[in-house]
C-alpha cells in the first residue's frame, strides 16, 4: 500500500488566485487550470476576455505537468525532430503540451498537482503560472524542499 499526497480543493483556489493576481499584473486575461497528482482537474477559470481555445490548452498543460511530473516547456526541444522525445506531443491522444505554462506543483519532494496556465505567450504562460506556485507557498505553509 502506498500514500498519495495530493492537492485538497482549498489550495486549488490559492494557486488560482495567486495565477489571477499576476495575468491582471501584466494585463493578460488567461485560463487558468489545476489539477490532482494524477492530471484530474480540480479547479479552473476562464478570466473575463480569456481565449476560449486556450480553456483546453491551459487544462491539457496542467494534465501533462503533472502527469509526466515536469514542466511542459522542458518538452518543447526534446520534442523537435531529431530529439530523444521527437512526436510526444501526439501522446496521449494529443494531450501532451510541449509548450510554456504547465508546471507540476512539488512539495517534499512529491508532485502533488499541477498548474497550466494559457492565452498569453509561453513566456508569459509560464510566469503566471509559477507566480500561482509562489502563492501557494507563501500562504500554505507547505515546504518546497526537495524529497
Amino acid at each position: 500500500m502506498i500514500t498519495v499526497q495530493r492537492l485538497a480543493l482549498s489550495d486549488s483556489h490559492i494557486l488560482l488566485e495567486g495565477a489571477r493576481r499576476k495575468a491582471e499584473e501584466i494585463g493578460i486575461p488567461m485560463c487558468i487550470a489545476i489539477t490532482d497528482e494524477s492530471g484530474n482537474l480540480l479547479a479552473f477559470e476562464r478570466m473575463d476576455g480569456g481565449k476560449i481555445t486556450s480553456t483546453t490548452i491551459a487544462i491539457d498543460k496542467a494534465y501533462t505537468a503533472a502527469g509526466a511530473r515536469r514542466a511542459t516547456h522542458e518538452y518543447g526541444a526534446a520534442s523537435q525532430p531529431g530529439s530523444p522525445a521527437y512526436g510526444i506531443n501526439s501522446a496521449i491522444g494529443g494531450r501532451l503540451m510541449v509548450v510554456g505554462g504547465g508546471l507540476p506543483v512539488t512539495t517534499d519532494g512529491a508532485v502533488v498537482g499541477g498548474i497550466g496556465v494559457s492565452s498569453g505567450t509561453p513566456a508569459q504562460d509560464q510566469a503566471v503560472a509559477q507566480a500561482g506556485i509562489d502563492h501557494f507557498f507563501r500562504i500554505s505553509g507547505a515546504s518546497q524542499r526537495p524529497g
